[in-house]
Order: structure tokens, then C-alpha cells, then sequence
């Protein structure tokens, strides 16, 4: 068969490139179909990468560690080795731009000129194009040093110039520089030059596509230095997905007021209802039913109610978004976190929120989400209850406005009110937790939201069918 280019796919909205972080097959591997052969990470999720067909790994064109484009070609797939391997422009296709160029000029005089790919010229000398006039444009090749797109952008939009960029260390493989590096050199940089764009306009809050490419703010304290370390303690290196983590965070917390309500539920009857059904359910399905389903059952009937804690920020514009798209934070083996998505939840039923709460926590837990199922998010639940806390105050998942904690379900005495006179019962009672950014969202419509959600907990039916 002819040679297969496998081609790094595009990894969902928004998502530009990807790091190889290893190759699961070596040059010379025979492979099946649908076998994976690589994994990548994104700023999202890691995913695997399948061969599109039989055949064997010729030739590996781009190394651990390297950060590629989406539509780049990453490895050749062939019958053996024997077949000669040409040289494969390693950048996004552009046979096919050429083609459609040629066909709508074909009686031009011009029409026999070919597009000139960026490969065709020396290594040395291949800079991104841009049309801004900024003259401060990162070359991808410097000194034999690789930059990578993403740290080009971040150098370009925080004027960081190319001479500061050679004398920064790269943590990356054969001492590339990484986004954490850049990031870390921003932090530390007292009085660096202003970045090239002088225009003012308000700062625009990143997509919760990409939280980590946020601009970091200059006026950050640096962090203390470690003066010594003894041979008791222990120096751990953050891992990629921790590092992202902690930059969201950083970056929430700089860009947003946070404000926390508290209110406190009873929901008796939904412990009592959920001891009533969950034995069936786990026969029928062969899986549990948690009270987070119910959780987020509340929160999308709240959220129609009160449809501006479904918003988002750009700038100082307010983006109040239709469709009730519920992130539900999981925590991983690994002990970081990550926010699967649960798309229009107030369109489903429980039985439905149930299923998919369910499949995306275990496929989060295994490594098998898609990036798209991590993205697109307009409300957050966190549910510390699980990790036995009474009540928390969550971090604002960026762009988002507000974020929901479900506290520690408890036996509590309780007084209860009755026509007849005051009685003092036993309750199971928790505590709900609202963070909300102060910008878009005031404390009447905080403390009406979440005292909505509380009242849809304790209205619910206790005789109802799923």
C-alpha cells in the first residue's frame, strides 16, 4: 500500500495544538487498525491517537515533548520498511489550498505560480506570518532554539522580546521552552518593556477553552524563594495537569471578586428516596445512583429561573448563555481535579442525568474523556461532601460566573414548624455554598439563586419514579 501520513486530529473547539507526550509504538512496530500508537496532551485532556490503518510505523517525524499544530503530519504508516520515506512537510496541509488557488485562476497569467510553503524556505528563517505590523514577531527557529506556537503568542501578546526569550532556561525537552516557563519568567520580571500592542481596551476574560493562556498579571508578588531544604523533606516536581491547575486558580482569583452565600437544606426526603430506589437501580443498571444528579437537577431548574447566574464575561460585555451546560468537578487517582461537562442538563431527565454523570465520572477517572466533553461549561458543581467537609468556598471556573459546593449530607436536630406548635425532630440537613463573581453577579441575585436551589432539594417528591 501507498504511505499514510497520520495526521493529529483536531482535538475540539478552540484546541490549535498538542503536545506528543509518548510514543506507545517505535519505527519498524507493526500495528493494526485502531491500534494507538501515540499520546498527546492538550491544555484540556491527554488522549491516545489510533493508526487509521495495518501497517508498519516508518518513520516518527516528531519527537516526545514537541508541541504540534493540528492537521500536521506526525508519523508515516506503510507495509514496510523498505519504502522509501520522503521528506513530509510537517506543517497543516496546503496541497489543498493550492489546488482550490489554481482552479478559480486558471486563466490568469499567474495562474501556473505556485503557493510557497513556509518549509520551502531555509529552517532558519521560517517566521509566522502576521498582518498586525508587529515587528516583534517570535521566529519559530532561533540559534537552533524551537518556539513553540503557544509560547510565541504568549511572548508576542505580553511583549516579551526575543533576546529576553533566548536567556529564559526551558524545562522542556533538550531545554525547550515550555508555557510554564514563560509564565514563570512573566511572574519575575520586575520592569520588563510594555507589551508591543499599546492600544487600551478592557482585558477580555479567556474562553473556558482556554483557561491557562490568560495573560498573567504583572503586579503578582513573586514566590518566596526556598532558602534550604533538609534531607527530611521532599521537592515534588508539579505534574502538567497540576500546573494548569494552579495557573487557572491564580488567574480566577486575579480576574474575579469572589463572593460566597451560604444557606442550609434539608433533603430527607431525597435521602430517604434515593435508600428507596438505589438497590433497584444498581441491579437494573449495574451502577450507583449518587445524590449528584439530583444536585444538578436542582441547579438547571434554579438557573431557568435565574438566568443571569448562566453567564459569562468578555470584556465588559455580559454573555448570558442559552443553553444550561453543567460542569461537575471529578476528582482523579492522580489527586488532581478535572470538570466534565454535562451538555443542556435541563433538557434531561434523572434517569438520564443519572447515566451520564455516571459514564463521564468513570471514563474521567480512567483517562478516556474527549476534549469536548470538558469544554463548553456555563455552571460548576463541586461536591466536597463526598470528602466529608460541612461546606466550602469554591474557586470561580473562568469564564463562568458562578460556582455551586454541596456540603456533607447530616443528622441534625432540628425545630420544626407546624401549625399545631414547634417540634424539635432528627433532619438530614446539609450545607450549599455559592461563589459568585461580583462583577455580574450582586448578592440579591447570589442569595436568591441559591436559596432556590435549596427550596428545589427540599420540595422534592418523595414517591416520584425515575
Amino acid at each position: 500500500m501507498a504511505q499514510t501520513e497520520l495526521i493529529l486530529p483536531k482535538m475540539g473547539e478552540s484546541v490549535a495544538e498538542a503536545t506528543i507526550t509518548k510514543w506507545l509504538k517505535k519505527e519498524g512496530d507493526q500495528i493494526e487498525a485502531d491500534e494507538s500508537i501515540v499520546e498527546i496532551a492538550t491544555d484540556k485532556v491527554d488522549s491516545e491517537i489510533p493508526s487509521p490503518v495495518s501497517g508498519v510505523l516508518l518513520k516518527i517525524l516528531n519527537q516526545e515533548g514537541e508541541t504540534i499544530s493540528v492537521g500536521s503530519v506526525i508519523a508515516l504508516i506503510g507495509d514496510s520498511m523498505d519504502q522509501t520515506t520522503s521528506p513530509i512537510n510537517q506543517e497543516p496541509r496546503l496541497e489543498k489550498m493550492n489546488e482550490e488557488k489554481s482552479s478559480t485562476i486558471n486563466n490568469s497569467p499567474v495562474a501556473e505560480a505556485p503557493i510557497s510553503k513556509p518549509n520551502d524556505l531555509p529552517i532558519e528563517v521560517q517566521v509566522e506570518q502576521t498582518h498586525t505590523g508587529n515587528t516583534n514577531t517570535t521566529p519559530r527557529f532561533r540559534n537552533g532554539r524551537f518556539y513553540s506556537p503557544l509560547v510565541r503568542r504568549i511572548a508576542q501578546k505580553e511583549g516579551v522580546t526575543v533576546e529576553e526569550m533566548e536567556k529564559i532556561s526551558g524545562s522542556g525537552k533538550n531545554g525547550r521552552l515550555t508555557k510554564s516557563d514563560i509564565f514563570a519568567f512573566l511572574n519575575s520580571r520586575q520592569d520588563g518593556p510594555a507589551p508591543v500592542n499599546q492600544e487600551v481596551s478592557p482585558t477580555p476574560i479567556p474562553s473556558a477553552s482556554s483557561p491557562s493562556s490568560a495573560p498573567l498579571k504583572r503586579d503578582v508578588a513573586e514566590s518566596p524563594k526556598i532558602s534550604s531544604v533538609s534531607g527530611e523533606d521532599e521537592i515534588i516536581e508539579m505534574d502538567r495537569m497540576r500546573k494548569m491547575i494552579a495557573n487557572h486558580m491564580v488567574m480566577s482569583k486575579q480576574t474575579s471578586p469572589h463572593v460566597t452565600s451560604f444557606v442550609e437544606a434539608d433533603v430527607t426526603n431525597i435521602v430517604q428516596w434515593r435508600d428507596k430506589i438505589k438497590n433497584d437501580f444498581q441491579v437494573k443498571e449495574g451502577e450507583k445512583f449518587t445524590f449528584t444528579p439530583i444536585f444538578i437537577e436542582a441547579v438547571a431548574r434554579a438557573i431557568r429561573k435565574f438566568p443571569m447566574i448562566n453567564s459569562s464575561i468578555d470584556g465588559t460585555s455580559i454573555i448570558k448563555r442559552k443553553n444550561i451546560n453543567i460542569g461537575m468537578a471529578a476528582a482523579l487517582p492522580s489527586g488532581n481535579l478535572i470538570v466534565p461537562v454535562i451538555k443542556n442538563a435541563d433538557r434531561m431527565n434523572l434517569f438520564g442525568l443519572a447515566k451520564s454523570v455516571n459514564d463521564l465520572a468513570s471514563r474521567a477517572r480512567d483517562n478516556q474523556l474527549t476534549p469536548d466533553e470538558i469544554q463548553g461549561g456555563t455552571f460548576t458543581l463541586t461536591n466536597v461532601g463526598t470528602f466529608g467537609n460541612l461546606m466550602g468556598t469554591p474557586i470561580i471556573n473562568q469564564p463562568q460566573v458562578a460556582i455551586l459546593a454541596a456540603g456533607a449530607i447530616k443528622k441534625k436536630p432540628v425545630v420544626i414548624e407546624t401549625p399545631d406548635g414547634d417540634s424539635i425532630g432528627i433532619k438530614q440537613m446539609m450545607y450549599l455554598s455559592l461563589s459568585y463573581d461580583h462583577r455580574v453577579v450582586d448578592g440579591a441575585l447570589g442569595g436568591s439563586f441559591l436559596k432556590k436551589v435549596a427550596d428545589f432539594l427540599e420540595e422534592f417528591d418523595i414517591n416520584r419514579n425515575i
